[in-house]
């Protein structure tokens, strides 16, 4: 069956579009799309393959996939336009904004360790079910009364779940309104993105099924976890359940796409993702758009951890929300290239030196934890054709 592939390039960028068909025919690509703006221009959009598993609906340029953890990035922009605003102090505690979560000797932590992984909040210790997530309060009342994972500011370990929830709570004590809908309107809404954090039904027709990938996966029952702190980067994806190996996609459930859950549950074109990052790489504005000042962004990409993460096993690198590019999160040559990646491969980036924003978003999720094949090719095709 021929890969249907569709959308433009710049001539100069052939070879980024000779690697997306690569994708298709060598690196196992169902459906995706890869967008690239260059100093506030776009350069590349593409898109092609199916919809669906079965292989029968195209994937047209319109539409939506979970994104994953790339939804973290888009968060990240809300926190950073309150600092701008002079609503948000990065160093003032947690507490001063939601009080209830000074409960439990955590009254000290303070905003930027939620933001670069420090906090010690990395998992949820009150036994959950999957619909938990989906309930706002449950999951935010669950992390304000527990104890850290291990000493707040000691090590850092990727906070897959709760970071949605704890720097989504702290952006709706301050703003009053919910991520998503801060999201939407401060930056989705005058930007033309379609990016959502948490997306109704109307969005169904257009929103691409998942496919995980066919991995065999077995835990021990989440009781048994509790108690040793070496399990926490176990306990942060199977409590609540986010993933089924081998099974069908949590990410295809109503619920979970109606839901805010603001670490991995963002549905958006690669396009999106491109487009707010293009905006940050060019001065902080797109098509004279406000996103962020250039003074706030590169406060955001100060390094705040860089080595061995205590949840995942690998070594990562992160600013105040942002992944930084690094041996895991490799965003070309230059060294002020920030953005996030999503689990299964989605990736949306911004390389303030070359003034690249870069998306990437498929519906077949891969197997690597952060550095995935199929971003790499195309980000080396793109850095060649400059």
């Amino acid at each position: 069956m021929i890969t249907p592939i569709h959308g433009w390039n710049d001539p100069r960028f052939d070879a980024v579009r000779q690697a997306f068909e690569s994708n298709f025919a060598e690196r196992g690509d169902v459906g995706a799309a890869v967008s690239i703006y260059l100093h506030g221009d776009p350069i590349v959009d593409l898109w092609g393959g199916w919809y669906d598993e079965s292989r029968e609906c195209e994937w047209d340029r319109n539409t939506l996939v979970n994104v994953y953890s790339s939804t973290k990035g888009l968060v990240a922009f809300c926190a950073h336009r309150l600092v701008e605003q002079g609503k948000l102090d990065l160093d003032a505690p947690v507490a001063e904004y939601w009080p209830e979560f000074a409960a439990s000797g955590k009254q000290d932590i303070p905003v930027r360790w939620l933001l670069c992984h420090k906090a010690g909040m990395a998992a949820v210790k009150r036994e959950l079910v999957t619909e938990d997530m989906f309930d706002w309060e449950t999951m935010t009342s669950a992390l304000a009364e527990q104890e850290p994972w291990w000493t707040p500011g000691e090590k850092h370990g990727y906070h897959a779940m709760t970071f949605g929830w704890l720097v989504g709570e702290v952006i709706r004590r301050i703003d009053g309104r919910s991520v998503g809908a801060y999201f939407r309107e401060e930056f989705a809404a005058p930007l033309g993105l379609d990016a959502h954090i948490g997306a109704g039904p109307e969005f169904d027709a257009r929103i691409s099924t998942v496919i995980e990938p066919q991995i065999a996966a077995e835990f021990p029952p989440t009781s048994d976890l509790f108690g040793d702190p070496d399990s926490v980067g176990i306990v942060a994806v199977i409590n609540p359940p986010v993933f089924n190996p081998g099974g069908p996609a949590i990410a295809s459930r109503r619920d979970w796409r109606a839901a805010e859950i603001p670490a991995a549950n963002g549905h958006a074109t690669a396009r999106a993702l491109a487009r707010i990052y293009g905006g940050a790489a060019n001065g902080g504005r797109i098509d004279g758009v406000h996103v962020l000042d250039p003074e706030t962004i590169e406060r955001g990409i100060e390094e705040q951890t860089n080595g061995p993460d205590t949840c995942i096993g690998i070594n990562t690198r992160f600013g105040l929300g942002w992944a930084l590019t690094g041996e895991s999160t490799p965003y070309g040559p230059n060294p002020r290239a920030f953005g996030h990646p999503g689990a299964g491969g989605s990736l949306g980036y911004a390389d303030l030196d070359a003034g690249i924003g870069f998306g990437y978003a498929m519906n077949q999720m891969g197997t690597e934890v952060a550095h995935d094949p199929r971003c790499t090719v195309l980000i080396d095709a793109l850095y060649e054709s400059l």
